[in-house]
């Protein structure tokens, strides 16, 4: 049977090719790793964005609910309240304080959806984390 050349006999340059070709192999995969790193890194902003623009949403939806609600109901509940109260002024204040309180609540909740911490990229970070691990162990071993 024919075999190849045997890289023992064939000198230095066989070994100086290796190490060439190991280190092409290493950029070659860490160019890889990059590209790959990269495209986690916008797919996971892209959803964090999706996010971004749900919360804002949100924030606007509760301020046009406050607005309406004190169209709308603030005039009806005053002079039923006034009724029941005696006095109109007192039941305008009643009436405007719930209002305002129960737009206060949903705009700290969408401040809590809104948090940076949420929007922060954690799986590429996570990613480059093991990957960091992985290509120091397979230098090193």
């Amino acid at each position: 049977m024919a075999q190849g050349p045997d890289p023992r006999q064939a000198g230095p340059s066989a070994g100086a090719s290796s190490i060439q070709s190991l280190i092409g192999d290493a950029l070659r995969e860490t160019n890889e790793l990059a590209r790959k790193e990269i495209a986690l890194f916008r797919a996971e902003m892209a959803g964090n964005v999706r996010q971004l623009i749900i919360g804002l949403a949100c924030m606007v939806g509760s301020a046009v609910f406050a607005v309406v609600a004190l169209l709308v109901l603030i005039g009806a509940f005053v002079k039923w309240l006034a009724t029941i109260v005696g006095s109109e002024w007192l039941s305008a204040l009643i009436v405007g304080g719930v209002l305002l309180a129960i737009a206060v609540g949903m705009a700290l909740w969408a401040r809590s959806v809104l948090s940076l911490s949420t929007l922060a990229p954690t799986r590429t970070t996570r990613q480059v984390r093991q990957d960091a691990q992985a290509l120091s162990e397979r230098v090193s071993g």
